[in-house]
């Protein structure tokens, strides 16, 4: 997904909004606040299944960039301006491994079917072995990329978010998910929210104006 592929660090929140159109438009309205951050692009999906739920990643462009982020004032005015009672857990990671089953296809992406998954694992490169084990498997399943973000202050947290073809396969890749994706599993437990469903719906520029 060409909205990714800046991504080497991450900023990811998964949460609830009072409007998502006003929120996006605040955000589109804080440019320059993003930009000192080391912010470079943000993508926002909303989910399918639970109204009001997104999932907002923002890509930075060094990791120190990412510890400004929790301390900018910024950040509690975001939260603010979406109607978030409290901060919601914050992932802050870096990319593992961005998978395309598609061959590199350019065509656009809204609209499309992702699943979001924070989740801890035992070991990352032993997952990295799984899951290039079952490719043939997770493309027969529907999936056609699969990004893995580790968290910087913990080795065995991670991000993984799946693009799938249509929420039927979405569905049914939750109810029934394959061996080599144990992270599914985890979904949900302690402070971990559940797997998010939702489709791709604002991508940000934060260095191009509108």
């Amino acid at each position: 997904m060409g909205e990714h592929d800046l991504h080497s660090f991450i900023l990811a929140c998964d949460y609830r909004v009072d409007d998502v159109e006003h929120m996006w438009t605040w955000l589109g309205g804080h440019r320059d606040s993003l930009s000192s951050i080391g912010a470079h692009h943000v993508v926002l999906y909303e989910s399918i299944w639970e109204p009001r739920r997104v999932l907002v990643t923002i890509g930075i462009r060094q990791a120190t960039s990412l510890r400004d982020v929790l301390r900018s004032p910024a950040i509690f005015e975001w939260f603010d301006i979406s109607g978030a009672e409290d901060i919601p857990p914050i992932f802050c990671g870096e990319v593992v491994e961005k998978i395309d089953l598609q061959g590199g296809s350019s065509e656009r992406h809204v609209g499309r079917v992702v699943v979001g998954v924070m989740s801890s694992v035992d070991d990352v490169p032993t997952l990295m072995e799984k899951v290039h084990d079952g490719l043939d498997r997770f493309a027969g399943g529907g999936v056609r990329k699969i990004w893995v973000y580790r968290a910087l202050d913990d080795g065995h947290e991670v991000l993984i978010l799946q693009e799938i073809a249509d929420e039927m396969s979405a569905r049914q890749w939750i109810d029934h998910p394959d061996a080599a994706a144990e992270w599914m599993s985890h979904a949900g437990l302690g402070a971990y929210p559940t797997q998010f469903v939702g489709r791709f719906a604002h991508l940000m520029s934060v260095d191009e104006r509108g």
